[in-house]
């Protein structure tokens, strides 16, 4: 089957695997991974999601202002995220540079995201940019300045820490924790906020207790953004405790029960597996309330759904 090509000149080679776009209420598309069993998206809004949880909790719009940013995604995927970061940035102030780096276990993903013209939500000067890292994992003019990263993200964000890299937002997009654990860790999550400038910001879309418990424990202090389509927040954490959107009650109360036993690794290299079982045992042996009078607790006035 011969490649097309498109307006803008990109090659629409056929991914690797089969990944069709799938509508999400919002009118934008995402795709789903036959590996995790999930949407790479909330059904309520692909585009919405990437705005809402990761756009404006790290106050992008705000730090356009400045002439450079510099910006970490963790788990790229469709380039969502990125695409929404760069459109406000250059909206805002189109002189901005941004240097930018990212991390992605699969190439035909972003890839097939730009076969599919999954980025046409966004600018002309954003998808001409994102279709060349899609194709070469590098992208520098003077604009932009991109790097993706193939391969474990336990590893490959060692190779950005090396480089005293430090983000003024970090997207932190993995599939959900029950599901891929390997990258909700504490330790995994340690090193994810190596890379966090003094004044920068980490936004997510997931409330999870463990998650939140560990991005506590690596001191990293949270707050609790606007739910996009659903009751659940999702999370934004910062070195400095201020200006932080306040956790509930019921937030508060969440993190000391069972559920907020986090994920560990300590080698970063366990199966998602062991991860679990890990977990399973550390929250059995817990002194912490069970997650179970939590819940009944606030079930007269409704909760998030426990992350257990």
């Amino acid at each position: 089957m011969p490649n097309s090509i498109d307006p803008l000149g990109i090659d629409r080679v056929p991914p690797q695997q089969p990944l069709t776009p799938e509508p999400t209420a919002d009118g934008s598309y995402t795709f789903y991974s036959d590996e995790f069993g999930e949407l790479f998206h909330s059904h309520h809004g692909a585009k919405q999601e990437a705005e809402c949880k990761f756009i404006e909790p790290t106050q992008l719009a705000q730090q356009a202002r400045k002439p450079v940013l510099y910006l970490l995604d963790v788990c790229y995927g469709l380039g969502y995220n990125t695409a929404a970061a760069l459109d406000t940035i250059w909206r805002v102030n189109p002189s901005c540079r941004v240097v930018w780096m990212g991390l992605e276990s699969d190439a035909t993903v972003p890839h097939a995201a730009m076969t599919h013209q999954l980025l046409d939500e966004w600018s002309n000067e954003v998808q001409w940019r994102l279709a060349e890292l899609a194709r070469y994992q590098e992208f520098e003019d003077a604009r932009l300045t991109a790097k993706l990263l193939l391969g474990d993200a336990r590893q490959t964000i060692d190779r950005i820490r090396r480089t005293e890299f430090c983000a003024d937002a970090i997207f932190l997009d993995p599939f959900s924790p029950p599901t891929c654990p390997q990258l909700w860790t504490v330790e995994f999550l340690g090193a994810v906020a190596d890379c966090l400038a003094e004044t920068g910001y980490l936004a997510t879309y997931s409330c999870a207790a463990p998650v939140r418990s560990a991005l506590l424990e690596v001191g990293l202090p949270i707050g609790s953004t606007e739910p996009v389509g659903r009751k659940a927040p999702g999370t934004v954490a910062r070195w400095i405790d201020r200006d932080l959107p306040a956790l509930s009650s019921r937030e508060r109360e969440h993190l000391q029960t069972r559920a907020a036993v986090p994920y560990r690794d300590p080698t970063r290299s366990d199966s998602a597996e062991v991860i679990r079982q890990r977990r399973q045992a550390e929250q059995q042996a817990s002194d912490l309330e069970p997650t179970s009078q939590w819940k009944k607790r606030w079930m007269s006035v409704g909760s998030p759904k426990a992350s257990t």
